[in-house]
């Protein structure tokens, strides 16, 4: 018998936030050789997914002129201000739509290699959503099967998705990932403490 044909999955990163307590905006921030968003979307082109979509908000006009976006389904989210469900809501419809499995990947979050993208949508099998287990604890990126789109679409606020994630409980793929949870930028102090690790320098 034929084997089974491999699950399509696609990154869905979420940029779109107003970045209200750092006061300018961390998708642009200097990471590496680029921007901070630059270096997500290069994890999430080398993860192998199908589709790549991208959900922009605040400060959408700079981060097109700034980023390389080639590869991606752009959308604008028009309510980001109301929290990251309001981005997941608005980039579903733009899911191809034999999509299998989904891949939630933090714009302000460039330390999340491909190797743990890899590991997840390995660790999800028969569950309907999959999160990593680092040693400090749970945290991003998720996995989320196909039967779960429609409430992805229903969420609301900025901890939609670990409300779910509470609500599924036992029904939830845990998949452990060596290290601590890479860091996301929220304030100043978080990151001079990305920075530090990277070796001091933007």
């Amino acid at each position: 018998m034929p084997a089974p044909p491999e699950p399509r999955t696609a990154g869905l990163v979420l940029a779109a936030g107003a970045s209200l307590r750092l006061g300018r905006p961390k998708q642009l921030l200097p990471y590496g050789a680029g921007v901070l968003l630059e270096a997500v979307l290069a994890t999430a082109r080398a993860s192998g997914f199908a589709q790549i979509v991208l959900a922009l908000g605040g400060f959408g006009e700079e981060v097109r002129r700034v980023v390389d976006t080639t590869g991606c389904d752009v959308v604008d989210n028009p309510d980001y201000g109301t929290g990251c469900s309001s981005s997941i809501a608005a980039a579903i419809p733009a899911l191809h739509p034999q999509t299998d499995v989904v891949v939630l990947l933090l714009g302000d979050q460039p330390g999340v290699r491909p190797e743990t993208v890899r590991l997840l949508l390995g660790g999800l099998g028969a569950a309907p959503l999959a999160v990593c287990r680092y040693a400090d604890g749970l945290g991003h990126p998720f996995a989320f099967a196909r039967s779960l789109l429609p409430t992805l679409a229903g969420l609301h606020g900025d901890k939609g998705v670990w409300k779910l994630r509470e609500r599924l409980a036992a029904e939830v793929a845990e998949v452990a990932v060596a290290g601590p949870a890479p860091l996301d930028v929220n304030t100043e102090a978080d990151y001079q403490q990305l920075l530090a690790q990277l070796g001091g320098a933007p």
